[in-house]
Order: C-alpha cells, then sequence, then structure tokens
C-alpha cells in the first residue's frame, strides 16, 4: 500500500481538498499521512482515517520530513501558498529537499498532483531508485 502525504497552507486548503474529493477513488486503497488541519479536513473529506501529525508551523512538516527520511513516504503532494509569507519557511524548503533527496514523487500544485494521478506509472508496481548515500555516510571513516 502506497502512503501519501498531504499538506496544504491555509490558502490552498480549499484548493486541496477540491483536488483530493475529486480523485477520491484514487485514494482509497492509499494511507494518507497530513500536517494538522489539513488531516482533519481530508478525513472528513474522504470519509477515511488519515494519520494527522502536528501543525506545520508546530512541527508538522519536519515530522513528514522525517517519515521521509525512514523512507515511510512513497509520494508528497503539497499545495504550498508562494504569495503568502510563512512562518516556517525553513521547515517548508527542508521538507521539499528532503523529497527531493529521497527521490519521491512531489507535487506542489493542481497540475503536477493531476500529471502523477493519472500517469501510467501509478497502476504498476512502480520502484523508485532510493539513492544510495554509503560513500557520504562513511566520508569521514
Amino acid at each position: 500500500m502506497k502512503t501519501i502525504a498531504l499538506v496544504a497552507h491555509d490558502g490552498k486548503k480549499a484548493e486541496l481538498l477540491e483536488w483530493v474529493r475529486t480523485h477520491a477513488v484514487f485514494f482509497q486503497d492509499k494511507q494518507l499521512v497530513a500536517t494538522g488541519t489539513t488531516g482533519r479536513l481530508l478525513n472528513e473529506a474522504l470519509n477515511k482515517e488519515v494519520l494527522c501529525l502536528a501543525s506545520g508551523p508546530l512541527g508538522g512538516d519536519q515530522q513528514i520530513g522525517a517519515l521521509i527520511a525512514e523512507q515511510k513516504i512513497d509520494w508528497l503532494v503539497f499545495f504550498w501558498d508562494p504569495l503568502s509569507s510563512q512562518p516556517h519557511d525553513p521547515d517548508v524548503k527542508a521538507l521539499i529537499r528532503l523529497a527531493v533527496v529521497w527521490n519521491i514523487p512531489v507535487a506542489c500544485n493542481k497540475a503536477t498532483a493531476d500529471f502523477i494521478v493519472t500517469s501510467t506509472l501509478v497502476g504498476q508496481d512502480y520502484q523508485r531508485t532510493v539513492p544510495d548515500f554509503s560513500a557520504h555516510n562513511n566520508r569521514l571513516s
């Protein structure tokens, strides 16, 4: 079962909820993880259990980042608001960075999320390449 992390800034929560409702069938067999309020809203929208972490500014973005580093997240959907200043901008950057480091798909807007959901790879047992960081981990040995 694939695990998808869903995050949305306040100004993008309605857009994320609309997008998730549009693709509700897609999400039925997925495990969902989300930050605070977004998770509660998704639970109601999908009538499905969502693992709700802390609110983004209170550490939820970092909790999702930790799950990515532990290879427990397969895909990140983060509808972030590029026109709004966020008190936790460094956390947002770190979260997206970890998704790139660990080579998981990231959708930061509806268009990209639509492309991923409708990709022919979604229906396959796609195995992403997990980077080998052993050289980095052993660099001072």
